[in-house]
């Protein structure tokens, strides 16, 4: 039999002494920082318009928007007899990020919560549709806000409309009674020049 060696390893390599010089960078360079791009305003302008131009139509074209706002709608009932739900401005962030949705609900109290709920809730739908219509690299967010400056114009229009209609009936009641009073005088200056001639009188004794 052969007479059983120790297994020694070779040697290994002394490790290498390197110096390291770890900087250390000021907090501010560690921070992430989150970089926007921010589109030119001509083209906000032209995509907030393109927003405002489709919605409009989704209005009234889309049966899913339709009975969104007007419930009533799928019974066969007519909207601009309900109510009418139209779109009053639209702004739109300059990262095209955010879209807001300015609402203008003709109709009650009932009708203007059921419009601007309905509106809320299909949020997303729209936000798909829009993406859909326009081909947008990214699809803003959709907020639904209630305008009521257009109603409320609306209602001193006609508060103006019927002030004038009034100033104008008693405009017309003034002048009938002046012509009244006019022609009373006339009668009464005929009454009095007729003087009566001496041969008229009967002296009596």
């Amino acid at each position: 039999m052969f007479p059983c060696r120790p297994l020694v390893s070779p040697p290994l390599p002394r490790a290498l002494a390197v110096s390291v010089t770890v900087r250390r960078l000021p907090s501010s360079a560690l921070s992430l920082r989150v970089v926007r791009c921010m589109a030119k305003e001509r083209r906000v302008r032209m995509v907030a318009k393109q927003i405002q131009r489709e919605l409009a139509d989704m209005l009234t074209r889309d049966p899913i928007m339709l009975r969104a706002v007007l419930p009533e709608a799928a019974l066969g009932a007519d909207r601009y007899l309900s109510s009418l739900t139209t779109i009053a401005d639209v702004e739109l962030s300059n990262d095209l990020q955010v879209c807001k949705v300015y609402v203008s609900v003709f109709g009650d109290e009932r009708g203007k919560k059921v419009a601007m709920a309905g509106l809320k809730d299909k949020t997303k739908y729209v936000r798909s549709q829009i993406g859909k219509r326009m081909k947008l690299r990214l699809t803003p967010e959709i907020r639904f806000i209630e305008d009521e400056s257009m109603e409320r114009g609306s209602r001193i229009l006609t508060i103006l409309d019927k002030l004038k209609e009034e100033r104008e009936k008693q405009e017309g009641n003034d002048l009938e009674e002046d012509a009244e009073t006019s022609d009373l005088g006339e009668e009464d200056g005929d009454w009095e020049g007729d003087e009566p001639d001496e041969e008229d009188i009967i002296y009596v004794k």
